[in-house]
């Protein structure tokens, strides 16, 4: 805990537009901030897919989407969780370098895990 995941198109490639190391650096050190989470319980799954947006054909490439998914142990405040989605938010407008012709839509969920979350390390 906390699970994250980072799900973004296709269209924003790692070295030039998403900024992965320093993004997930910070991510981690705001969730221990906001969330009161250590640094080694901090683990993030970035995942690239295709991504459609209304009727555009998906070759336009004019709209890229980026999604992050924290899920938490139960225990956190609504406020908390606002506060750290709004954080994330920023995180992603830092580490997301904008692009000519492109919309960005970007979003955050933070989430309690369910009751039956385990987890197991070797």
């Amino acid at each position: 805990m906390p699970q994250i995941t980072v799900d973004y198109s296709t269209r924003l490639d790692f070295s030039d537009s998403l900024d992965v190391q320093g993004f997930a650096r910070a991510l981690h050190e705001t969730v221990v901030e906001i969330a009161a989470a250590t640094p080694e319980a901090c683990k993030t799954q970035f995942r690239e897919g295709y991504s459609a947006y209304g009727y555009e054909d998906m070759e336009d490439a004019s709209h890229a989407l980026v999604h992050v998914t924290i899920g938490l142990l139960s225990g956190r405040s609504e406020e908390t969780k606002a506060k750290l989605s709004e954080a994330v938010l920023e995180l992603l407008r830092e580490h997301v370098a904008q692009e000519d012709g492109l919309t960005l839509h970007a979003s955050v969920e933070v989430r309690e895990l369910d009751p039956s979350y385990r987890k197991f390390e070797r």
